[in-house]
């Protein structure tokens, strides 16, 4: 079964077709294709292909699914004896995506 480790906005993923990956927030509505030009390794079935940097040709399609928030990340500062106490909470979005085809292998 072909893989790919993909470069998106600076974090790298493993991905393979039939998967759901959770991405950072991006442009476009459900149903929507996209396409990862950022192909580090493409593996299958001759063995791992790896890129400097990037693998020439491969490409890794894929449909958006869904945009959401994770489960909130609680912040909390203290300095001691000084009464200095600060809570904040963070919300990071994502958007799920379907990775259909990975070419290049």
């Amino acid at each position: 079964m072909p893989y790919a480790v993909i470069s998106d906005r600076g974090k790298q993923y493993t991905v393979r077709p039939g998967e759901r990956v959770r991405l950072d927030s991006r442009e476009g509505s459900p149903g929507d294709k996209v396409v990862f030009e950022h192909v580090l390794l493409v593996g299958g079935e001759a063995g791992p292909k790896a890129g400097a940097p990037e693998v020439s040709g491969a490409r890794v399609e894929g449909t958006l699914l869904a945009h959401g928030r994770a489960k909130k990340l609680v912040v909390y500062k203290i300095k001691r004896r000084k009464g200095y106490r600060r809570k904040q909470g963070h919300r990071q979005g994502y958007t799920d995506v379907r990775i259909d085809a990975v070419t290049g292998a």
